[in-house]
């Protein structure tokens, strides 16, 4: 009796085994077709669940026999609910398609290479920053874009004056000269019109912000040594967009934003205006100010025309003007006197035109013409100095792009003219220049298999002071898996000498000499990087992603301000070279409705002249980057934040102090509107705090490089609203 109750369990035992089946699904968007990496997939009214990888393959196991219900569901997407009569008739893996609930997430193309791919595929690296990551940043600086591109790894914002509040852009650690920043492909913020742009760009009429590190002269001419910044604008839609920032700050400032545009039959228009106000304050009560008084008004329309499906026109216009005041702010407030009357004042005029023609001319090829004109207008005014110019530049291009099976091409001339001239000034003493540059180029894109994307490309450049320049670059993406990918490429770059410089900027352009062009070469680098990306589901909740860029870039003949005995300085080039080596990782992990970000930046920039080498001034080696983000889709979100600068070397002989940087910041969402507030610099990180920032006295002072924040703790917060 007993032998035939043990083999009864037996035969129950293996009934139930085998009555345990395994579904094997693939989930994708219903249409883009893209597979969904983190579905999930239930066995209904069970705790049985199972994530998707990389390829949105699902095997769920351990389903009992019968009519069971399988619940298919993704963040951003309806819920599906499939009824399977286990055992299945095959075991072949099953298609699940989810439908967005709202608009779907676009696939992020990038423009900066030339070639309009999705950024999965492109062999050049490039950075993004786009969506809710953009609209987040916009909150923490509506009226500009320096914190947006500073909290980036590999980027540091570099204040260039104490009281201005003047500040332009390092990529790994080099001088901000060398990173050419462009509006949609044009080049507006070159030159002298460069030393504000960071402070007068709002972000509410952008789509993305592009970054490519390392030398990138070959896609768009000098200039690009290390690195650019492409700043995208929005495009009319079909569905009308009108959205609306008010900002206000607790240091009583006020930054008013509008943006307006739609896509009818044949025509199409953008409508973007700002306006922003600054109030002097001095956080550290020492008579100067750290935030400017400013009153600055941006108007920015844009037409379009569609005469057919196949082509489009465009013509834009951009107009800021500014007044901006800093220094003493007894002075600047109207209670001046001969002790409080320092003071360093800014206007700027900003015209530009952006005229555009694409057609494409067949299903694998497209013709694009693009021409910018821009006029900047900029006087600066210290106690007992005024220097002031107009510089009028444009900007001409003709390319065709062809695709075919293998192979992509895209080919192309442009013509550049840059022309300065300094007003109030005897003519040998102008820092004037006129500059004329045609260049010619070629880019070829080639799959030479689904895991080897290979891209190469030739500029040739003629320039009318200092020649001819041939840049090649090249650049491969090898994809290992669908988890694991490593980028690596290189180029040459060059850039042509101006006096508008970081180190020229400190000091309002005062007493510095003309270049003696016949005596002075162009900056040349060479650079290359190597990019290792992987990603992976860690759970059904949980994405794990991880790149690291190595990089190397040096600049030969780089140009160097230096001090005379007679108060004046000149501009030299020394024999030797500039160069930068390190290394930037990311990494994110999502869990849920938390995302973590965490960032480290190694620089490593030396000067190596005459047999000597020195630590390049102005850049913190290591550098981190932590961000934590709490959301709910459409209702909340919660951001804290913590920057770590490590000690930087300074122009006179010191060096810096470390320090932290803290933020928190909230998002409260409706359907047509949202209110945030935003607190900067939480534990009131203030350079005044624990160092000098100018030597002499508050009447005539000397300022020393400014490595950390002036401004302190500051909050700020607004409402924004979308129609």
């Amino acid at each position: 009796m007993k032998k035939i109750i043990m083999l009864c369990i037996a035969v129950i035992n293996i009934t139930a085994v085998f009555g345990q089946n395994t579904l094997n699904t693939i989930i994708k968007d219903s249409e883009t077709q893209e597979p969904l990496i983190g579905a999930t997939a239930v066995v209904q009214g069970t705790t049985n669940g199972v994530i998707a990888d990389i390829d949105g393959n699902i095997e769920l196991k351990n389903i009992p026999d019968g009519e069971q219900i399988i619940v298919f569901s993704y963040i951003g997407y309806e819920t599906r609910k499939e009824t399977f009569n286990f055992p299945l008739a095959s075991t072949e893996p099953i298609v699940i398609l989810l439908n967005s609930k709202g608009e779907h997430l676009e696939e992020v193309v990038i423009s900066s290479t030339r070639s309009s791919r999705t950024i999965e595929n492109i062999a050049t690296r490039v950075e993004t920053i786009a969506g809710e990551e953009l609209e987040e940043k916009g909150n923490m600086k509506p009226g500009d874009i320096r914190m947006l591109l500073n909290e980036s790894t590999g980027i540091q914002t570099q204040q260039t004056s104490a009281t201005s509040y003047n500040s332009s852009i390092r990529i790994q650690g080099l001088d901000g000269k060398y990173t050419q920043i462009l509006r949609d492909g044009f080049p507006l913020y070159s030159g002298f019109s460069g030393g504000l742009s960071l402070m007068q760009i709002a972000p509410l009429d952008l789509q993305q912000v592009e970054v490519i590190k390392g030398a990138s002269s070959t896609l768009y001419g000098g200039g690009a040594i290390s690195g650019l910044v492409n700043l995208i604008s929005k495009m009319p839609k079909e569905e009308r967009e009108i959205s609306f920032v008010l900002n206000g700050t607790s240091a009583l400032g006020l930054d008013v934003s509008g943006y307006y545009s739609q896509k009818f039959d044949k025509v199409g228009t953008t409508v973007f205006a700002s306006y922003n106000l600054g109030t002097p304050y001095d956080p550290a009560d020492i008579g100067l100010t750290a935030i400017p008084k400013f009153n600055r008004y941006t108007i920015n329309p844009k037409f379009y025309f569609y005469p057919n499906d196949k082509t489009t026109v465009y013509l834009g216009l951009n107009n800021t003007v500014e007044e901006r005041i800093g220094g003493d702010i007894d002075y600047i407030e109207g209670n001046g006197d001969s002790v409080n009357s320092y003071y360093e004042k800014n206007n700027t005029d900003r015209l530009s035109t952006q005229l555009g023609f694409d057609r494409i001319v067949d299903e694998n090829s497209k013709f694009s013409f693009k021409n910018s004109v821009s006029y900047y207008d900029r006087n600066i005014e210290i106690p007992d100095f005024e220097f002031s110019g107009v510089q009028l530049a444009s900007f001409s291009e003709a390319n065709y792009n062809h695709i075919g099976e293998k192979t992509e091409w895209i080919g192309g001339l442009n013509l550049w003219t840059d022309k300065f001239t300094q007003s109030n000034v005897a003519q040998e003493e102008a820092v004037d220049y006129n500059y004329t540059t045609i260049g010619a180029f070629v880019q070829n894109t080639w799959n030479i298999s689904d895991k080897f994307i290979l891209e190469s490309g030739l500029r040739g450049d003629y320039q009318n002071e200092y020649g001819f320049f041939l840049l090649p670059r090249i650049s491969g993406l090898y994809k290992f898996n669908e988890k694991f990918s490593m980028r690596i490429g290189g180029g040459l770059g060059y850039k042509s000498p101006t006096v508008f410089t970081e180190d020229a900027e400190k000091i309002q352009f005062e007493n510095v000499l003309p270049l003696d062009v016949a005596n002075t070469n162009a900056e040349e680098s060479v650079g290359g990087n190597l990019d290792i990306n992987y990603k992976t589901a860690l759970s059904d909740k949980s994405i794990f992603t991880i790149n690291a860029l190595f990089f190397y870039t040096q600049v030969n003949d780089p140009l160097v301000l230096a001090s005379n005995s007679n108060n004046t300085y000149e501009f030299q080039q020394p024999n030797g070279y500039i160069d930068t080596k390190g290394v930037e990782a990311n990494s994110k992990i999502t869990y849920g409705d938390l995302k973590l970000f965490v960032g480290y930046t190694y620089a490593d920039v030396n000067e190596h002249y005459n047999g000597t080498s020195t630590t390049y001034p102005l850049v913190a080696k290591h550098r981190l980057n932590n961000v934590l983000m709490y959301e709910v889709e459409e209702k909340l979100k919660m951001g804290l934040e913590a920057y770590y600068f490590s000690p930087q070397e300074l122009n006179d002989g010191a060096t810096g102090k470390q320090y932290w940087l803290m933020g928190f910041m909230v998002e409260k969402l409706w359907d047509n509107f949202s209110i945030f507030i935003n607190f900067e610099n939480l534990t009131d990180v203030r350079q005044t705090k624990f160092d000098t920032i100018y030597t002499g006295t508050i009447t005539d002072p000397t300022f020393r490089d400014i490595y950390a924040p002036v401004d302190g703790f500051v909050v700020n917060g607004g409402i924004k609203i979308k129609l």
